[in-house]
C-alpha cells in the first residue's frame, strides 16, 4: 500500500515503482548484478556479496573524513566521522532529497560556495601519487612471485622501489602545480606560497571555466582575497588567501571572528568555515564600541548569510577581527585601498610582487602598518632564536651569545652566517645586512639582520620620492614618467642583478672534454683574467664575448690508436684535434665576476681552484668553531669564578711548577685573572658540594666543546666526498656575474595604486620644477592618469606623504638647533594618542633626541586598509606642517624661473622599480644564426635573432614608395643567400651596390607546390 501526499509530493515514486518489473529481493539482486557484470553467471548469493562489497566495504572506496562530514551536513544527520562507507539510511535519505528537489522543495547547492570547494594541499596530492606508485609496485611484486619459486627468493629480489620514486619525482618535476618559486622580492615569495589554484590535474582548464567560477562569492569574505588575482586568462582561477585565513584539517578555509555576548565584544576568537558562519549575524571590525567593549549604536551594520543589513546590537553573535581580514597580504600593503577602483587595486597588488630589491632600501613614509609583519614572516630577514648578547658582528656573520638557560644540552652560542650577494630565482640580489651592534642585548624573535627589500625589519620595496602632478613638455604623455637626474646620480633606484652561467665538461666518444687555459687560436690578451685552471678570477670585469671558462672538446673523425694516444699524451700535441667550446659572456651582459663554483665527479682529482674554494670554506667553518669554543670557555669561566671566590683549596692548584692557587687561602678575584678553564680540571676544594658543582660545569663545558668540534669535522668531511653529477659529466662549473642596473629611459616604474608608467626622460635637476625654497621635485607624473582610472588613493597618499616629509624636516631642524622643549611639543602634536603623549613626556632630552632622529627624514605614517586616515586628519597634519591644507603648492619652472600658472598637487609618493628593465630587453643583431629551411634570421633575443618585418610593415614601406629599401629588406637582409654574401663582400671593399638575387623562401614555396603535385618551373628571361 503506497500513500502519496498530493499537496506536497508528486507521484514520481509511484511511477518509478510501476516501471519496476522485479517482484522479489533475489530477482532484483540478480538484475543489478547482470547489469554491472554482464556475462558472469549470476546467483543471489554472489550478487549479494558483490553489492555488499561495492557499497558497504572499505576495500573498494573511502568516503574520507570530509566526505562523511559533507554527507552528514547535507542529510542533516549525525553519523560518526570515522564511518567511511555509505549506510542504507544515507542512500534512502539521498533519494528522498533528490525527489524533494524534483518537486521544487529544499535548496539546490551552490557549487561556488566555499563550503562546497576545498583546498587540496601538497600532502594530499602527494599521497594520491604515492598510492599510484605503491599499486604499481604491488603489481610488479605479484608478477615476480607468480613467475619464480617463492621459497628461493629474498625480499630484495621481489621489491623494486623504482616505480614509487619515479612517481614522486614526476610529481615534483613535471606537475602543473609544482612551480619555480617567484623570488623577485620577499612579498612575491610570500604570496606565491599563499596561492590557491583552480587549475591543475583534477581541476578546471582555462578554456572551460566560465564566469561563475571566476567571480567573487559572498563566502569569499575573509577567506579569499577579492582583489589579488592575475589579469588575463587566469583571472579568478588563481587567487590568494586572505590575511587571517587558514586551511583546516578537512581542507576548508576558515577565518577568525571575535565572539560577541550581550552586545559586548569578548577577547575570545573562533575560527569558522563558510558553512559554519551561515546562520550568524557578523558585525564589521570597525563598528564603534565604548571603553568596556559594548556597542555604542543600537543598530550595527552586519552581514547575514552574505547580505549586508542593520541588526540590533543584542542579536549580534560574532565580529570581524580586523578591517583588513577581507584582503590578501599584497593588497593590505596598499594605503587608502578603499579609495581605489578595484581594477587598479588589482594591478597595484600584482605589481608590488614585481618590484626589484634596490641597493638603498627605504620603508614607505605612508604605509599600512603591516610591513613589519610581512618582512618577518617572509623569512628573508635573520631572526634571533633566543635571548642573548651580540658577541661579535661584521658584514658576513653575527655571533649571538645566549643568556644562561637551564637546558644542559643547548648550545650556548648561535652563529648566523649571513648570505652575501646571493642570486635569487629571478636573478635579483639577496643580501643580508646586520642591524645590531656589538654588545647589544637581543630578545627572542627580534630581527638582527635585514634581508633584500627590508629596512630595519620593515618591508621596503621602493623609494619615497617627491612627485608633482603636472604636464611637462609632453614628456609625461600616456603615462610616461619624467625623472630627475638626482635619482640616477645618488643611486636611489639602482639595483644589483646576478646572472648564473654554467659549463659542463663531459666524457665524449672521442675523449674527455677538458677545462683548461690552453685554448687554440686565442691570444694572451683574451686569457689575461683566466687562472691556471682556465676559470676566470673573481673581481674581473667582463663584457660580451669574453671567456669565462676555457674548454676544449676533442674533434675529428680519426679514432687514435693507443700508441698515437701515448705519443700525444707525452708531447702534448693538442691544438690540431681539439675545438674551442669555451663558455663566453652572452650579448647584453656586462658586469663583475663575484663567484665561481666547481663541482667534480667522485673519484676525479680536484684542481687548484677547487681546492682554493674548499680551503676558504673550511677556514670560515674553523673560525666559527673557534669562536664558539671561546664563548663556551668564557661562559664556563664566569660561572666557575662565581663558585670559587671565597672558597679554600684542599691542595694547591698548579700549572707546571707555578702555583696558581695556594692551599688553605681564601680565593679572591685577582688570583683567577690569568686562570684558564683547562687549568681548573683537577681542583679540589674544602667544600665537597662546591667541588661537585665545579666539576659539573667543567664536564658540561667539555661536552659542549666536543660537540662543536665533531660538528666541524662532520662539515669538513663533506668536502672530501665528490659531488653527485649526471652520468657522463666530469666537471660542472658555475660562474656568477653581478650587474649594476641604474635607472634608465625605458624602465617600468609604478606606484602602489596601479599607476604604472615608463621612464621617458631623465632631466637635469636644474630644469625640473622647484619649490619656493629651491628644492626640486624628483618625478613629474601626468594628472590625466588619475580621473579616468579612479585610483584616488594615490592623491591621498601624496598629501599625507607631503605632511610626513615636511614634519620630518621640521623635526631635524629642531634637533640641529637643540630646541628640546619645542621638539617635545612638536612630537606631542604629531603623536596624539594618550600612551604616546605619556611616553614622550617621560623621556629625558637625550632619549627624546634619539627618538626624534628616527623621524628626521619623514614621520612614518600607517593608514590600515578600510580603517585609514580621514580627510580632516590629513588636513590637520598638513596644517601642523605649515603647508596649504589643499596639499597644493606654487612651483617654479626650472628653465625660466617663472612660477607655473596654477597650483600643483605635490608631495611624497612611494614608487617601485619593476622587474621589466630596459637593459634586459634591448637587443640588436649584426651577423647571426639563420633558420635551416627558410634561411631567414631567427627571431627573439635568446636566439640572437632579427626583427620581423611582417605584412603590415611591408604595406607601410609600400605606402611610402620606398621600393629600393623594401627590396633590400626582402632579399639581402633576409634570405637571398648569394646576394647577402655578395653584399658583405661589397661592403668590405667599400662599394655599396645592391645586387639582389632570388630569395630562399621563393624556392621553399616552389618545393611546397611541387609536393602538391604541381610541376613548377621558374622561366628566367634575360633582358
Amino acid at each position: 500500500l503506497l500513500l502519496v501526499d498530493p499537496a506536497n509530493n508528486s507521484d514520481s515514486i509511484r511511477k518509478t515503482l510501476l516501471l519496476d518489473k522485479e517482484e522479489s529481493k533475489a530477482e532484483a539482486l540478480i538484475e543489478i548484478y547482470r547489469r554491472l557484470r554482464p556475462g558472469n553467471p549470476a546467483t543471489p548469493e554472489v550478487a549479494l556479496d558483490f553489492i555488499d562489497h561495492l557499497f558497504f566495504k572499505t576495500a573498494y572506496y573511502d568516503l574520507s573524513g570530509v566526505g562523511r562530514l559533507k554527507l552528514n551536513h547535507r542529510l542533516n544527520i549525525h553519523a560518526p566521522i570515522s564511518l567511511r562507507t555509505l549506510r542504507k539510511e544515507d542512500i534512502l535519505l539521498t533519494a528522498k532529497i533528490l525527489v524533494e528537489l524534483r518537486d521544487t522543495q529544499g535548496v539546490v547547492d551552490d557549487i561556488d560556495h566555499l563550503g562546497n570547494r576545498r583546498v587540496r594541499a601538497v600532502g594530499e596530492l602527494l599521497e594520491n601519487q604515492y598510492r599510484i606508485g605503491l599499486v604499481r609496485m604491488e603489481r610488479a611484486i605479484k608478477e615476480r612471485m607468480s613467475m619464480q619459486e617463492v621459497d628461493a627468493l629474498m625480499p630484495h629480489d621481489l621489491v623494486n622501489p623504482k616505480p614509487v620514486s619515479a612517481v614522486v619525482k614526476e610529481f615534483f618535476g613535471t606537475s602543473q602545480l609544482s612551480q619555480f618559486m617567484d623570488q623577485t622580492n620577499p612579498l612575491s615569495e610570500t604570496t606565491h606560497k599563499r596561492r590557491l589554484s583552480a587549475l591543475g590535474p583534477g581541476g578546471l582548464t582555462r578554456e572551460r571555466a566560465g564566469f561563475e567560477v571566476r567571480d567573487v562569492h559572498p563566502s569569499h569574505y575573509g577567506r579569499i582575497c577579492p582583489i589579488e588575482t592575475p589579469e588575463g586568462p587566469n583571472i579568478g582561477l588563481i587567487v590568494s588567501l586572505s590575511t587571517y585565513a587558514r586551511v583546516n584539517d578537512f581542507g576548508f578555509i576558515e577565518t577568525p571572528y571575535r565572539v560577541v555576548k550581550n552586545s559586548t565584544v569578548s577577547e575570545e576568537v573562533k575560527l569558522l568555515s563558510a558553512f559554519e558562519e551561515k546562520e550568524h549575524p557578523i558585525a564589521q571590525a570597525n563598528a564603534p564600541v565604548d571603553k568596556s567593549n559594548r556597542y555604542v549604536n543600537p543598530l550595527v551594520t552586519s552581514r547575514v548569510q552574505g547580505e549586508f543589513m542593520m541588526v540590533r546590537a543584542e542579536d549580534i553573535e560574532l565580529m570581524d577581527v580586523s578591517p583588513n581580514q577581507l584582503v590578501s597580504v599584497s593588497a593590505s600593503l596598499i594605503p587608502f585601498l578603499e579609495n581605489d577602483d578595484a581594477n587598479r587595486a588589482l594591478m597595484g597588488s600584482n605589481m608590488q610582487r614585481q618590484a626589484v630589491p634596490l641597493t638603498q632600501t627605504r620603508a614607505p613614509l605612508v604605509g599600512t602598518g603591516i610591513e613589519g609583519v610581512v618582512a618577518k614572516d617572509s623569512g628573508v630577514t635573520v631572526v634571533a632564536k633566543q635571548d642573548g648578547i651580540v658577541a661579535d658582528v661584521n658584514a658576513g656573520r653575527i655571533v649571538l651569545k645566549h643568556d644562561s638557560s637551564d637546558l644542559k644540552n643547548e648550545r650556548p652560542v648561535t652563529i648566523h652566517n649571513l648570505s652575501k650577494f646571493v642570486r635569487s630565482n629571478q636573478n635579483t640580489c639577496f643580501n643580508h645586512r646586520p642591524i645590531v651592534k656589538k654588545g647589544q642585548h637581543i630578545k627572542i624573535g627580534e630581527i638582527i639582520a635585514d634581508g633584500p627589500a627590508t629596512e630595519m625589519g620593515e618591508l621596503a620595496l621602493g623609494q619615497n620620492v617627491t612627485v608633482a602632478f603636472m604636464p611637462w613638455g609632453g614628456y609625461n604623455f600616456e603615462d610616461s614618467i619624467l625623472v630627475s637626474e638626482r635619482l640616477v646620480r645618488d643611486g636611489i633606484f639602482t639595483s644589483i642583478h646576478i646572472e648564473e652561467f654554467e659549463v659542463v665538461s663531459r666524457d665524449t666518444k672521442l675523449g674527455k672534454e677538458e677545462i683548461t687555459r690552453d685554448i687554440p687560436n686565442v691570444g694572451e690578451e683574451t686569457l689575461k683574467d683566466l687562472d691556471d685552471c682556465g676559470i676566470i678570477r673573481l673581481g674581473a670585469e667582463v663584457k660580451p664575448g669574453d671567456i669565462l671558462v676555457g674548454k676544449i672538446t676533442p674533434k675529428g673523425e680519426t679514432q687514435l690508436s693507443p700508441e698515437e694516444k701515448l705519443l700525444r699524451a707525452i708531447f702534448g700535441e693538442k691544438a690540431g684535434d681539439v675545438k674551442d667550446t669555451s663558455l663566453r659572456v652572452p650579448p647584453g651582459v656586462e658586469g663583475i665576476v663575484i663567484d665561481a663554483k666547481v663541482f667534480s665527479r667522485r673519484g676525479v682529482d680536484k684542481d687548484d681552484r677547487t681546492r682554493h674554494i674548499e680551503d676558504a670554506e673550511i677556514a670560515a667553518l674553523e673560525k666559527d668553531m673557534e669562536d664558539e669554543i671561546r664563548i663556551i670557555d668564557e661562559i664556563a669561566l664566569d660561572e666557575l669564578k662565581q663558585q670559587l671566590i671565597g672558597q679554600q683549596c684542599e691542595a694547591p692548584l698548579k700549572k707546571g711548577k707555578n702555583v696558581l692557587i695556594p692551599k688553605g687561602k681564601n680565593i679572591e678575584a685577582f688570583m683567577l685573572e690569568d686562570v684558564k678553564v683547562s687549568d681548573l680540571e683537577g681542583i679540589v676544594l674544602n667544600d665537597a658540594e662546591v667541588t661537585e658543582k665545579i666539576h659539573d660545569i667543567l664536564d658540561l663545558c667539555r661536552n659542549q666543546k666536543n660537540t662543536s668540534r665533531s660538528r666541524f669535522e662532520e662539515e669538513v668531511s663533506r668536502f672530501e666526498v665528490g659531488d653527485d653529477l649526471p652520468p657522463g659529466v666530469i666537471k660542472l662549473i658555475k660562474v656568477y656575474i653581478a650587474m649594476k642596473r641604474v635607472l634608465s629611459v625605458g624602465d617600468k616604474m609604478a606606484g602602489r595604486h596601479g599607476n604604472k608608467g615608463v621612464v621617458s626622460r631623465i632631466l637635469p635637476q636644474e630644469d625640473l620644477p622647484y619649490f619656493k625654497d629651491g628644492t626640486t621635485v624628483d618625478m613629474v607624473l601626468n594628472p590625466l592618469g588619475v580621473p579616468s582610472r579612479m585610483n584616488v588613493g594615490q592623491i591621498l597618499e601624496i598629501h599625507l606623504g607631503r605632511a610626513a616629509r615636511v614634519l620630518g624636516t621640521q623635526i631635524s631642524e629642531l634637533i640641529l638647533e637643540k630646541k628640546y622643549q619645542d621638539l617635545r611639543e612638536k612630537c606631542k602634536r604629531i603623536f596624539v594618542r594618550d600612551a604616546e603623549q605619556e611616553y614622550i613626556e617621560s623621556m629625558d632630552d637625550t632619549a627624546l633626541c634619539n627618538f626624534a632622529k628616527y623621524y628626521s627624514d619623514g614621520v612614518h605614517m600607517a593608514t590600515p586598509v578600510f580603517d585609514g586616515a580621514k580627510e580632516d586628519e590629513i588636513k590637520a597634519l598638513l596644517k601642523e606642517a605649515g603647508v596649504q591644507t589643499s596639499g597644493q603648492a606654487t612651483l617654479f619652472d626650472g628653465r625660466t624661473g617663472e612660477p607655473f600658472d596654477g597650483k600643483v598637487t605635490v608631495g611624497t609618493m612611494y614608487m617601485l622599480k619593476l622587474h621589466h628593465l630596459v637593459d634586459d630587453k634591448i637587443h640588436a643583431r649584426s651577423i647571426g644564426p639563420y633558420s635551416l629551411v627558410t634561411q631567414q634570421p631567427l627571431g627573439g633575443k635568446a636566439q640572437f635573432g632579427g626583427q620581423r618585418l611582417g605584412e603590415m610593415e611591408v604595406w607601410a614601406m609600400e605606402a611610402y614608395g620606398a621600393a629600393h629599401t623594401l627590396q633590400e629588406f626582402l632579399t639581402v637582409k633576409s634570405d637571398d643567400m648569394a646576394g647577402r654574401t655578395r653584399m658583405y663582400e661589397k661592403i668590405v671593399k667599400g662599394q655599396n651596390v645592391l645586387e639582389p638575387g632570388l630569395p630562399e623562401s621563393f624556392r621553399v614555396l616552389t618545393k611546397e607546390l611541387m609536393s602538391l603535385g604541381l610541376d613548377i618551373n621558374l622561366i628566367e628571361q634575360k633582358q
